[in-house]
């Protein structure tokens, strides 16, 4: 790169940045609304709207009807956000809060009101109802043409498909028209072009694909077991308030300015051109949130920080690699560019192996398992863009600026490598005993409390607390006057606060509290905020995590997992890098889960997301060690044993377990030590997680794959063992 194409560039990555950081902060256009302001958020960071639905027409509804109706209800509002939360309220009735929105009559008129829904033939028949219909789903196919048009796909239960059968034998012929209605009224009346026995039908003519998932969605919700009206709409606040987000933001500041000093104290001119591409990736991902509106939440977050964290871990195995060429003599420029080509693959591989994963769990999962999978997917595309590409481009340019002195890179020193293989059963024994203790500690807490681990309110469900009092409380003044009253009453932590807009009213969310404690607390309100016990009214909530929505998430684990399986294994030509690699990622989720059972720390819609964070971390610090264990089997490492070669691949990437851990754990310590404790609570587990994943990574998996390699011989690899390495020959008479 010449002087002047470098000055030119690196002009461009500050007016870049600076542009990125001006669009984050304040915006563009006639509102000038900063992209950081107008991110989406979760009902934890910012408030939306809570909706009460009454069950009409059944007393006592059954608990299976009230569980598939949430379950429904659950799927179709989330066409409005990942992170909107369906639970029951009482025996009768559903509470559904959607997050950034403030207008609940908007929602209730595109909502609709769950009812009935009817399929009728022309001649006035009633074909079949919403229960009928397993499935409806928005999407494209292609016509006659090969021009791509918008469908809505039906999929029809076994009684549903008989019966649409007969309907659509009759209106073939004539092409007649079949009616959708829902509450009485005509949703769709698409033509019969054909018989349809197999329960799968295509609805086309739809304008868009918003036009085709409304359509879908109305089908979807039409298939309720139970028919619902409005019972009453608030605007809530945020469960967190805004000292909670103000302390985040600062613990995300301070947090990226300590990985900022640690890279610039450690790789020097790479570790500065890797700074200014970090500044590019925050304000890519700002931008992008905001375009896309992806809600964000404390999963979320999640989701950003393990990103921050393989960004960082791009750079440095990078730079770890042209200090490596450095040590062999090569001049600066050589070694940044071998630099680069020998860390792609390890790179590629630990990013797509965890972009499977999201996109798996952005698919599959629900809730906050898919707003997990959308930040960590952006954050993985747009941290491979700037390693890759932008702390390429600044770094050419600081050379050709000048910079070109070795001292300013830095050599690679020779490590004397470390027999960690020597010690495999010494760490097997240890994880051991910790996994065991941790599942010896929930038989414990399961004997004495109920529970293995500590669930929160998200799980278990508990009682809401609807209190009127006699001046307008901040969310700040609730925290500190009104929850520890609570708590006290409780004996536990787990209590969420939320202020109805307009009005003095704030709701309560505890465990489930029993007659006795519901009047000791209605008692403490009058007595220390003098509130009128007659304005104090409490029902019995289910968990916001239904059941099917755990046994999604569990789903889109195991599907992951595998996916992720397979590409290990495609990629090493080698099934026991995959099943070594799996191996490692459920040792550090048994881990963290130990920790769950022995802190007693609370289990909710955050441990989810720090179990899918721990997944991520641990299986693309583990294919770091296994590319460069590939490496050396490959290269001039192979006439070494194969203790030798594990021992001396891991000792090779020690500076990077230990560096890109520690830059990741800078972020989360951060928010540990300045956040809020439902912060506090999220942040102390992911803790856990990055040490695990690291003591995993360096100690286990390289010890798993040897073990495996050497107990599950190939056919190949026992003729070589029966020549002791050598080449065999085979000689005529």
């Amino acid at each position: 790169m010449k002087k002047n194409r470098a000055i030119v560039t690196l002009l461009v990555t500050v007016l870049v940045l600076g542009c990125l950081s001006y669009t984050a902060v304040f915006g563009i256009g006639a509102e000038k609304t900063g992209a950081a302001r107008n991110i989406r958020q979760g009902l934890d960071l910012a408030g939306g709207v809570s909706i009460t639905y009454q069950v009409v027409g059944e007393e006592d509804p059954s608990e299976s009807d009230m569980n598939d109706t949430i379950y429904k209800l659950q799927r179709r509002v989330e066409a409005y956000s990942t992170e909107a939360q369906v639970y029951q309220e009482g025996s009768d009735r559903i509470n559904i809060e959607i997050p950034g929105v403030s207008d609940a009559n908007a929602v209730l008129e595109e909502l609709g009101k769950p009812g009935s829904l009817y399929f009728m033939a022309s001649d006035g028949a009633e074909v079949l109802t919403g229960e009928d219909v397993a499935d409806a789903q928005a999407g494209t196919q292609q016509d006659k043409m090969g021009n791509n048009q918008y469908v809505v796909q039906l999929t029809l239960t076994e009684e549903g498909a008989t019966k649409f059968a007969v309907a659509t034998a009759l209106a073939a012929p004539n092409h007649d028209v079949i009616f959708i209605m829902y509450d009485g009224m005509i949703v769709s009346m698409p033509s019969v072009n054909e018989e349809i026995t197999d329960g799968v039908a295509v609805i086309t003519g739809m304008g868009s694909f918003e036009e085709a998932e409304r359509l879908a969605s109305t089908i979807r919700i039409g298939g309720l077991k139970l028919e619902l009206e409005e019972l009453r709409s608030n605007v809530v606040g945020a469960q967190l308030g805004s000292e909670a987000i103000r302390t985040s933001l600062v613990a995300g500041a301070v947090g990226m300015g300590l990985v900022v000093l640690f890279m610039l104290i450690v790789y020097l001119v790479p570790g500065f051109a890797a700074s200014l591409a970090l500044g590019i990736y925050v304000g890519l991902i700002v931008v992008l949130l905001n375009a896309f509106e992806i809600t964000l939440t404390l999963p979320g977050i999640a989701g950003i920080i393990l990103s921050i964290g393989m960004a960082v871990d791009a750079n440095v195995i990078i730079f770890a690699r042209i200090r490596e060429e450095l040590a062999t003599g090569k001049t600066v420029q050589s070694s940044m560019k071998i630099g680069f080509q020998k860390a792609l693959s390890a790179i590629i591989d630990g990013n797509v192996t965890t972009l499977i994963a999201a996109l798996v769990l952005g698919v599959k999962g629900s809730g906050s398992v898919r707003g997990f999978a959308q930040t960590l997917a952006l954050g993985i595309i747009v941290s491979m863009f700037t390693a890759l590409f932008v702390t390429r481009l600044i770094l050419n340019a600081l050379f050709a600026l000048g910079l070109k002195d070795v001292k300013f890179y830095g050599v690679g020193k020779e490590r004397k490598t470390w027999n960690f293989l020597s010690k495999k059963a010494v760490f097997f024994a240890v994880s051991l005993l910790v996994i065991a203790g941790g599942f010896v500690c929930m038989g414990v807490n399961q004997s004495s409390t109920g529970d293995a681990l500590n669930y929160s309110l998200e799980f278990k469900g508990g009682t809401s607390t609807n209190i009127t009092f006699n001046e307008d409380m901040t969310i700040e003044e609730l925290d500190s006057t009104v929850v520890p009253v609570i708590e006290a009453i409780t004996g536990d932590g787990n209590v969420q606060a939320q202020k109805v807009s307009g009005s003095n009213e704030v709701i309560i969310k505890t465990r489930t509290l029993s007659v006795e404690e519901r009047e000791t607390l209605n008692a403490k309100m009058a007595e220390n905020f003098g509130v009128d016990t007659e304005k104090i009214t409490a029902e019995t909530i289910s968990s916001t995590i239904s059941s099917e929505m755990r046994n999604d998430a569990v789903i889109a684990v195991v599907i992951a997992t595998g996916c992720m399986l397979l590409y290990i294994w495609f990629r090493f030509k080698d099934i026991r890098f995959a099943a070594s690699a799996v191996t490692a990622l459920v040792h550090d989720v048994l881990v963290v889960l130990a920790f769950y059972a022995v802190a007693r720390v609370s289990v909710g819609s955050t441990f989810i997301a720090c179990m899918l964070t721990i997944v991520g971390y641990s299986i693309n610090a583990t294919i770091v060690i296994f590319d460069r264990i590939r490496e050396n089997l490959n290269g001039t490492k192979k006439r070494e044993g194969l203790p030798d070669i594990v021992n001396t691949s891991i000792t090779q990437t020690l500076s990077r377990s230990i560096f890109t851990s520690l830059t990741t754990f800078f972020m989360v310590g951060a928010l540990y030590i300045m956040g809020v404790t439902s912060i506090r609570e999220f942040a102390l587990p992911l803790m856990v997680g990055i040490l695990c994943g690291t003591y995993s990574s360096i100690c286990l998996a390289g010890a798993f794959w040897y073990v495996m390699r050497t107990k599950l011989v190939g056919k190949q690899e026992q003729n070589q063992k029966s020549g002791n390495g050598k080449k065999q020959k085979v000689s005529g008479k």
